[in-house]
């Protein structure tokens, strides 16, 4: 065991981030360890621990009345537990050959060096803002922390008009256009895609479009935003495309997130094609023993592709928590990979997918046959039943499941977890036709949606 001047046989564990993976890795690690053999000092350079960021567009829009919901466990009940949360606090460097971290107080500007015996990098992710003009106006906003749902809220109140671009399709913009709807707004979607949603095929993306029209959102694809227009006071008034303006008193940015790792890049450590860190399966960062990493800062394995890929979701970080915090703690546990399943919806209207995409089996040299089906979500004579359309991949000659996505109404998206379990167990679609699901009119036809496109794929990738 490492010893610390001044800390008698004490191990000191520093993480960096206060949300997801970093508390759920210091929590399992403290869970382990006692304060009297583990010291665990976290940094957060927010206002708030531990709390959903998935839930911020639902928080905007409504259904979720206040902030503190999406609160899972304030820095006080982290304290209570012996960890030294210290909120309001950047790390500014890592200095890995000394052992030691940089910390400053947001407010104050005060810094100090931290040691560590073992450190844990859970600086999430950023949002993508354009290199343009006006990209950070006031009246424009990310959202990807409770801080920044805050500003977006402050500003919908005190902004005078009514009219919001939301630029991007994807889950976040996709959500946040409804959110504004739900608030009132006149919503504009600019996107860069000829559909939204680009984790689906364009086929699938299609079906979601329409449901956004049918909400009242304009929705303009094939468009690439050039600059964000303000007005005299430097506040945003209109996203401008090659051929267009539209106007904005408030706009959006759903264009994704890259992962936060500017201290982790200048410190020297392994990152991948998508910038994010690389670990190996216990999530510690490659070549380093007493450095581990997750959630959105991190790629993780496809297990579907067998490359790394970036996903950044709440439901991995907190299982690289899981898993860092009991290999912290002296026990073991690993974190094999993903499929790439997500929710989301608009509406009424659920969508889901996992696996790969076409253009996802095509880039890692993949053959595959698509089938596309429609279903209903109950037994056709059920009261309630509606439509649902299955999209699936799988593997020429050998039938390998390699996709699913799922357009529908309620009952649909869940569905898609029959898929996941499907992929992770390297299933062909012969084999998922056998699969004894439940069964009851209320719940499902006699044979689910998904095993409809399970046997007309089977029937399509057989030797002839």
């Amino acid at each position: 065991m490492s010893m610390r001047s001044g800390r008698g046989d004490r191990e000191r564990l520093v993480v960096i981030g206060g949300d997801a993976a970093g508390m759920s890795a210091a929590s399992q690690a403290r869970r382990m360890r006692g304060p009297d053999e583990l010291e665990i000092v976290a940094f957060e350079r927010g206002h708030f621990s531990s709390y959903s960021a998935c839930g911020i567009p639902y928080w905007v829009g409504g259904d979720v009345p206040e902030r503190d919901r999406l609160i899972a466990r304030t820095p006080e009940e982290h304290r209570a537990r012996d960890i030294d949360l210290r909120m309001r606090t950047e790390v500014t460097e890592i200095d890995v050959a000394g052992r030691r971290v940089r910390a400053r107080d947001v407010d104050s500007g005060d810094e100090s060096w931290v040691s560590y015996d073992k450190l844990v990098i859970a600086t999430g992710a950023r949002p993508i803002r354009p290199d343009m003009p006006g990209a950070d106006a006031p009246g424009v906003h990310g959202v990807q922390t409770l801080d920044d749902g805050q500003a977006l809220l402050d500003s919908l109140v005190h902004t005078g008009g009514r009219r919001a671009v939301v630029v991007g399709a994807g889950y976040i913009g996709v959500e946040m256009a409804e959110a504004l709807i739900n608030r009132g707004y006149e919503v504009t979607v600019v996107n860069r895609g000829s559909e939204p949603m680009s984790t689906l095929d364009p086929d699938m993306g299609r079906l979601v479009h329409r449901a956004m029209e049918g909400l009242g959102i304009t929705m303009v694809n094939d468009a690439e935003v050039t600059k964000l227009l303000t007005g005299g006071d430097g506040r945003v008034r209109a996203v401008a495309t090659e051929d267009a303006e539209y106007p904005a008193d408030v706009v959006v940015l759903g264009i994704g997130v890259h992962p936060e790792t500017t201290l982790a890049r200048a410190a020297g450590l392994p990152l991948g094609a998508r910038g994010g860190l690389l670990t190996d399966l216990a999530m510690r960062v490659r070549g380093h023993e007493e450095i581990w990493a997750g959630g959105d800062c991190v790629e993780v394995l496809n297990l579907v592709s067998g490359q790394e890929q970036y996903v950044p979701l709440g439901t991995h970080a907190n299982k690289h928590g899981q898993v860092i915090g009991t290999n912290v703690g002296g026990g073991y546990a690993t974190f094999p990979g993903v499929v790439g399943t997500a929710v989301s919806k608009v509406c009424d209207l659920e969508i889901a997918r996992t696996g790969l995409r076409e253009k996802d089996a095509h880039r890692v040299g993949l053959q595959f046959e698509t089938v596309t089906i429609e279903s209903t979500s109950r037994a056709g004579y059920y009261p309630g039943a509606s439509p649902m359309t299955v999209k699936m991949l799988a593997e020429r000659r050998t039938g390998r499941l390699l996709g699913v996505q799922i357009v529908g109404r309620e009952g649909a998206a869940k569905r898609v977890d029959i898929a996941a379990v499907a992929l992770t167990a390297g299933m062909t679609v012969e084999q998922m036709t056998a699969l004894d699901l439940g069964y009851a009119p209320p719940f499902s036809p006699v044979w689910d949606p998904v095993l409809v496109a399970a046997r007309k794929a089977a029937s399509k990738v057989r030797p002839r």
